[in-house]
């Protein structure tokens, strides 16, 4: 099989493919033959070193594809060879063929291509959680997403605004703000021409900012978090600027506010029957035409530097796919 080896920690420029022997399933595991793989923020930190959970090179990079049963191992029930299924493997999406446990898998609903289903289930599912379970979000609500035209923040977007909420986009520059509108953002900030705060607080009024969606972290955070209204909710996603925020605790405690983490990929494991449900109701939403998933770039694995680029450099709008099949 073909598959992107990190041989070395560092940067995409590191990276190798290379042909490696197919993997072979074992006890309650599956093989697929991949014919799309998801590219998210957390891969490059994986492959840089600097992700929560460590890696020792050499290993394929990728968590999230989807494709085709080939074999399954023994214990297995419910798939088949010929399936189509979404897989979420700890590493080794970024290859041909991929071993994952049964557990991982999801089978494709039929109106899902498998570019849309390969960057479907990370993003959503982050979002989803997070505005679900994490915020508790309720219809009338206003939402302020961070990086809002990025894998995760488009998928607030439109999750937000399905659940009934008023919800405010902020990005860094019009072309990302225009891609949020389209996806159902009621207002925007450009923060890289002037102050989140003040605008927040034009758009948001006395009341302020119900909950916060932050996948981007660094220097907007603080902002942000004295845009809170009584009682609001904070959502740490991730900290795409490079920059993990410092908090002051003074603010959530005059504002009775919470600042939740979300970490979707460990919730997932402790919770699988809430997660299911959880992804079940996202396909509805699916196939009743409120959310679409956006695929904006697709590259083969031979291009997987710009691939990367895209995700490090924050230009991507969208979800980012590698497409592998033959």
């Amino acid at each position: 099989m073909r598959a992107l080896v990190c041989r070395e920690l560092g940067p995409a420029e590191k990276l190798v493919i290379s042909e490696l022997q197919d993997p072979v399933p074992g006890q309650g595991e599956v093989l697929v033959r991949v014919h799309a793989a998801g590219i998210n923020f957390p891969d490059n930190l994986m492959i840089n070193g600097l992700y929560q959970v460590k890696k020792q090179p050499p290993f394929v990079a990728g968590s999230e594809a989807a494709g085709t049963v080939e074999t399954v191992g023994t214990g297995v029930k419910g798939f088949q060879p010929g399936d189509r299924v979404i897989l979420l493997p700890d590493d080794g999406a970024f290859a041909t063929r991929c071993v994952a446990p049964v557990e991982r898998l999801t089978p494709i609903p039929d109106h899902l291509d498998f570019e849309k289903a390969a960057g479907f289930t990370i993003t959503y599912g982050t979002s989803y959680h997070a505005l679900k379970q994490g915020a508790k979000l309720k219809s009338g609500e206003t939402v302020l997403v961070l990086g809002a035209a990025g894998g995760v923040g488009i998928t607030a977007v439109e999750i937000a605004k399905a659940m009934g909420a008023r919800v405010i986009a902020a990005a860094s520059s019009d072309e990302k703000l225009k891609f949020a509108r389209a996806a159902g953002a009621d207002e925007i900030i450009n923060y890289s021409t002037g102050s989140l705060r003040e605008e927040c607080k034009s758009l948001a009024g006395e009341h302020g900012i119900d909950v916060v969606y932050d996948p981007v972290g660094g220097e907007l955070a603080q902002q942000a978090l004295r845009s809170l209204a009584w009682h609001g909710r904070y959502l740490v996603i991730g900290f795409a600027s490079g920059d993990i925020p410092k908090f002051p605790a003074n603010i959530a405690l005059l504002k009775e506010a919470s600042i939740i983490g979300i970490w979707w990929g460990t919730w997932l494991r402790n919770e699988p029957a809430e997660s299911a449900q959880n992804m079940k109701e996202l396909f509805d939403l699916v196939a009743a035409g409120i959310l679409t998933p956006r695929v904006t770039e697709t590259w083969p694995l031979e291009k997987y530097v710009e691939a990367f680029g895209s995700i490090t450099n924050r230009t991507a709008r969208g979800k980012v796919i590698f497409t592998l099949a033959n």
